[in-house]
């Protein structure tokens, strides 16, 4: 017996041994690789932007001069190092701004504040600026040079003090004209991209920003060739040529690192409010920028309240008399209108409607004649979809009010009466005298004759 016993217990034994070492060959469904993997499966794949689309939305940014146009399509990609730079600039200034463990494009965006809090407070924006241009940067570059065509159709895109324009085979690069200073175009895409923004010796629509320093920070620029951005290392003719004698190299911006421009892949997997982007149509207003259906038409606009509320359609709607609501008088009041019910998402209950007052030929209001008894009315029929809400009961007679007392109705509408302050007052100031008044005394009760006992 015993024998067989231990026997038993050796083989379990070597049966258990065996499963854990089959189990340690074969790789555990959580291993990190896999664990990638999956997690690359279920992110949703990046939808392109259509042309249109990116017209809106580099609207803003497609007249800028090219030196600061490379470094904000870069620095776009790192939305987070943005709003990061601009916390710092914030508190900070530009002071340490080199020292900092950004991307050398946002530090570059850094070094101008008002383009970098731009891109700051439109955050939606730029992260998908960046990633159009993480997944479609020929066509971000093809779109840009549309719109510029555009400006230049109208007479918008010419030679200032503060830029120059040159076309080298039907593509428009933008150079700063001074070598020392850059200019940001303050411009409205509604107007520079469709109509003259000069007329009449008049400039409305398109203006430039206050001077900034033209730095060694700028260590991009636009191919319009090859439809890319590029790293200069301030070598090169143009502009580059016009502004190297009067910058300080130094190897935080001029680095062989960055002879390979680097766009932050991560930024494809940040969530984007579509709803954010609806104000950036204005090139193509009848194009929307939904993650679902891009490339179609814009939808209808909603009411900005969303769901029905009867509060909010008594306030905006003229047939409510909003004035009764006000405490207000109107001498001529316009009768309501009665509106057919619509079936609500949520079941809400109607509002009671008050008995309209009788007016005599001379536009005053008939005084209420007092009535012995009020005859019990039938409840009000409901309209459908709603919810029955019981009526109220009539109650007890009461003396009618004299014409003096009749008031307009109050704030809170016509079935809360009229609050007289002044009887109130009284009715208080009597009461307090009851009781401050002392006590009666109270009268002692005669004593009964004690019977006598015989």
């Amino acid at each position: 017996m015993r024998k067989a016993l231990a026997f038993a217990v050796a083989f379990c034994f070597t049966a258990a041994n065996l499963a854990w070492a089959g189990s340690a060959r074969r790789p555990s469904s959580g291993s990190p690789h896999q664990q990638d993997q999956e997690a690359e499966q279920q992110q949703p794949a990046y939808q392109p932007y259509s042309a249109d689309q990116l017209d809106n939305l580099l609207a803003p940014i497609a007249l800028y001069p090219d030196p600061l146009l490379a470094q904000v399509l870069v620095a776009a990609t790192f939305p987070d190092e943005i709003d990061e730079a601009a916390r710092w600039e914030r508190d900070s200034g530009t002071n340490g701004i080199d020292d900092q463990s950004w991307d050398v494009s946002v530090l570059a965006v850094a070094h101008y504040p008002s383009v970098l809090n731009m891109m700051d407070d439109n955050l939606d924006w730029t992260t998908a600026l960046g990633q159009a241009y993480v997944y479609q940067s020929t066509d971000v570059m093809s779109s840009i040079q549309r719109l510029r065509a555009m400006a230049e159709q109208q007479g918008n895109l010419v030679d200032t003090p503060e830029q120059q324009v040159v076309n080298e085979d039907g593509e428009i690069a933008i150079w700063p004209a001074t070598p020392e200073y850059i200019y940001v175009p303050v411009y409205d895409p509604s107007i520079v991209f469709f109509r003259p923004a000069y007329g009449g010796g008049v400039f409305a629509g398109f203006s430039f920003g206050p001077a900034l320093v033209i730095g060694v920070w700028l260590n991009l620029d636009c191919d319009w060739g090859g439809h890319r951005v590029f790293y200069t290392g301030w070598r090169g003719s143009g502009w580059i040529a016009r502004s190297r004698p009067h910058i300080r190299i130094n190897t935080i911006y001029v680095n062989s690192r960055y002879t390979n421009v680097v766009v932050n892949g991560a930024a494809a997997q940040r969530p984007v409010n579509a709803g954010a982007l609806s104000r950036y149509q204005n090139v193509h207003r009848d194009v929307g920028f939904q993650n679902r259906g891009r490339g179609a038409p814009a939808p209808a606009r909603q009411p900005a309240y969303g769901v029905p509320n009867k509060i909010i359609d008594r306030n905006i709607s003229p047939s409510q008399q909003i004035e009764y609501f006000r405490g207000r008088s109107q001498p001529t009041p316009t009768p309501a209108v009665r509106a057919v019910p619509q079936p609500s998402r949520f079941p809400t209950a109607p509002r009671q409607s008050q008995p309209p007052s009788v007016r005599q030929p001379g536009g005053v209001p008939e005084q209420p004649r007092p009535a012995s008894r009020p005859q019990p009315q039938p409840p009000a029929r409901q309209p459908s979809g709603f919810p029955q809400v019981r009526q109220p009961q009539p109650g007890p007679a009461q003396r009618p009010a004299s014409p003096a007392a009749t008031q307009p109705p109050n704030a809170f509408g016509r079935g809360d009466g009229y609050f007289n302050s002044r009887a109130a007052s009284e009715r208080g100031q009597q009461s307090r005298q009851q009781m401050n008044r002392p006590p009666a005394a109270r009268a002692t009760p005669a004593s009964k004759p004690r019977p006598r006992h015989r």
